[in-house]
């Protein structure tokens, strides 16, 4: 028996319906081997939900990648047009499948030995027995003892991302990286800076996206990956900050990273008890719950190519104190301060999206989140005009503010809660929220009672920027409930003009 001979796995092969489908197309195709390979073969042998499926035809990848598209009414397109490789996308009863067909590389040994881990790079004919595996490398063994470990010497150096991709895939399965690979991890982390940034972006929003982005962040930072990819974050090591806030800056982002998790976590219908007992997320639960349908839907949004809003927020989290550095300034009584951090984080925060490559609308939504993470904090009361403002400023983005501000706070605090001044934060997210949800015709965007041409007309304005502040001014009166008919608004607006002339 040679070592690509398909054999019975110790555990059974576990695919879903849509696979033993997919098994009739693979049959009828008629130019030579059809294999699933990588990532889906070891979630099938992990007993793990399959989201994407890559399969290696002997020739031909593109065509079979059509193929199936058109079999399921999916949608289709070309990937790679030199390395002959197709994307289909189907929809299937739990969601939506990425097939990614591509050309083997040589033969199917040398395809396998060529990918990264070896729990990574085990095959099953698509047209034969799914429960036999081809297993070359022993990434079954792997897999069983918990085990990421690379399919050959350089695999990892050679392909930097790789570096990015192990840690990862170590927090995700819960596995140790084998030293040797380790080692080859922490030398190629430097190299990340000559990977394009559209595959670091990807493998990087992958690891935000974790259900416990933290672990992995850690890991990132402790072999010299993170530093790569996101430099800003350097210098928050070893940053001090004072009380309330109990750890240095980048101890303080990683507890903000790590709430934000138990926040979202808090607000899912599928919530765990122990969640829930803390005196903090208990009392956010109780005073949030209405809002669970709406913050859930806004939560599961999707960006370009299927980049979930979930890691952008944690990117945010991440990011959100990037400008305290610049910033900081010891006062007399020595406290550390840093007034005005939140704008420069935004402006640091731009210049890292558009290096990561995201698109406009996701670096405009980046800025934001950091640029007016502090307002929920530092409000002192939810009076309908101050919450007419956040969301003037806000905008969209103020459901994350809100979210992340609730992070930072416990963020900065740890252990040593302050359970009034907790209470009293999530009372004005709750306001803030519950304008937004709510009331957002009467509070938020209350409806133009007057536009520019009439006040112009009536008031004997030329064009300019009077006209947007007497505009904006009017929303206020309607937000506070002082102003209710358009005689009110030309009303004020006089009153305005004579006030400020």
């Amino acid at each position: 028996m040679n070592d690509l001979t398909p054999r019975r796995p110790g555990r059974p092969l576990l695919w879903p319906d849509f696979i033993h489908d997919l098994q009739d197309v693979a049959r009828e195709w008629p130019t030579g081997g059809v294999f699933i390979v990588g990532g889906a073969v070891r979630d099938a042998l992990l007993h793990r939900p399959l989201k994407d499926v890559d399969i290696a035809a002997a020739e031909d990848g593109i065509r079979l990648a059509r193929r199936i598209a058109n079999v399921f009414r999916g949608d289709f397109f070309v990937l790679d047009a030199e390395r002959g490789v197709g994307r289909a996308l189907v929809n299937v009863p739990d969601g939506r499948i990425t097939l990614d067909v591509a050309d083997l590389r040589g033969d199917l040994r040398g395809d396998l030995a060529d990918r990264d881990f070896t729990v990574n790079a085990m095959a099953v004919d698509l047209r034969g027995d799914l429960g036999l595996l081809v297993d070359p490398l022993g990434g079954e063994q792997d897999a069983g003892q918990k085990l990421l470990r690379r399919c050959r010497e350089g695999a990892v150096f050679n392909d930097p991302i790789r570096a990015l991709r192990a840690v990862r895939q170590s927090v995700q399965f819960g596995f140790r990286i084998e030293p040797e690979t380790l080692r080859e991890v922490r030398a190629a982390g430097p190299r990340l800076a000559d990977v394009s940034p559209e595959r670091a972006r990807d493998e990087f929003i992958r690891l935000l996206a974790l259900p416990k982005p933290s672990a992995a962040l850690r890991v990132a930072a402790q072999v010299g990956v993170l530093e790569v990819i996101v430099p800003e974050l350097t210098p928050l090591r070893g940053m001090p900050q004072s009380r309330p806030h109990i750890y240095d800056g980048w101890r303080h982002t990683l507890a903000v990273v790590e709430y934000l998790t138990d926040i979202l976590a808090t607000l899912n219908f599928a919530r765990s008890d122990n969640l829930t007992a803390s005196f903090g997320l208990g009392m956010m639960a109780m005073q949030l719950d209405r809002f669970r349908p709406q913050l859930q839907a806004h939560i599961a949004q999707m960006w370009p190519n299927e980049r979930p809003h979930r890691a952008l927020l944690m990117l945010a989290a991440l990011l959100h104190d990037i400008g305290k550095p610049a910033a900081a300034r010891l006062d007399d009584d020595g406290r550390w301060r840093f007034f005005g951090h939140e704008t420069t984080g935004a402006e640091l925060a731009e210049k890292r999206a558009d290096a990561l490559r995201l698109s406009n609308n996701e670096r405009e939504r980046l800025a934001a989140v950091v640029r007016h993470h502090m307002r929920p904090l530092l409000l002192d009361e939810p009076t309908p005009r101050a919450i007419h403002r956040f969301w003037r400023a806000a905008g969209d983005a103020g459901v994350d503010v809100c979210l992340l501000a609730l992070a930072d706070y416990l963020g900065a605090r740890g252990a040593e809660l302050d359970q009034d001044g907790w209470l009293a934060l999530v009372d004005r997210v709750r306001a803030l929220l519950g304008a937004y949800y709510e009331h957002r015709d009467r509070l938020v965007a209350p409806p133009p009672l007057v536009d520019g041409h009439v006040l112009m007309q009536t008031l004997g304005l030329k064009p300019g920027p009077l006209v947007g502040r007497l505009l904006e001014f009017i929303r206020e009166g309607q937000a506070a409930g002082e102003i209710h008919t358009s005689d009110d608004a030309l009303e004020a607006a006089r009153q305005y003009i004579r006030t400020h002339a």
